[in-house]
C-alpha cells in the first residue's frame, strides 16, 4: 500500500504557488527543436508536457508563445515518463523578468 493509498500525502516542497496554464512553448536543445506546452506555471518554474523529455539537470532555452514571446533558460528538476518534465526557470534580464511576472499574475488573476 502506497502513502497515497493510506491517506497521506507527501509534504510539499515547493516555495512558490503554481497555477494551472496551457501556453504553447517551443523547446531549443542544441540543433533540436522541440513542440511542447506548459501545464503550470510558477515564479520559480513550470511543468512541461512534452513527448520528448530530456534528462534531469539538462539545461535548454524555452520559447514561451505569451502575449509576447518570452525567452527563459530552463533546467530539469524531475521527470514524469509518457507525461512530461518539472522545470526550474531562470530570467537573464529585467525585461525578461517584468514579462514573466506579468504573465504570473494575469493567470493568478483568472485562477
Amino acid at each position: 500500500m502506497t502513502t497515497g493509498e493510506m491517506g497521506f500525502k507527501s509534504p510539499e516542497r515547493r516555495r512558490a504557488p503554481r497555477y494551472h496554464c496551457r501556453v504553447v512553448l517551443e523547446i531549443e536543445w542544441g540543433s533540436a527543436r522541440l513542440k511542447a506546452r506548459t501545464y503550470d506555471i510558477s515564479a520559480s518554474g513550470m511543468f512541461i508536457e512534452a513527448e520528448d523529455v530530456l534528462w534531469v539537470g539538462a539545461g535548454f532555452r524555452a520559447r514561451l508563445a505569451a502575449d509576447s514571446p518570452l525567452w527563459l533558460e530552463c533546467f530539469v528538476a524531475r521527470v514524469e515518463p509518457g507525461r512530461g518534465m518539472g522545470v526550474t526557470v531562470e530570467l537573464r534580464g529585467e525585461q525578461d523578468q517584468r514579462q514573466y511576472h506579468a504573465l504570473l499574475a494575469k493567470v493568478a488573476a483568472g485562477q
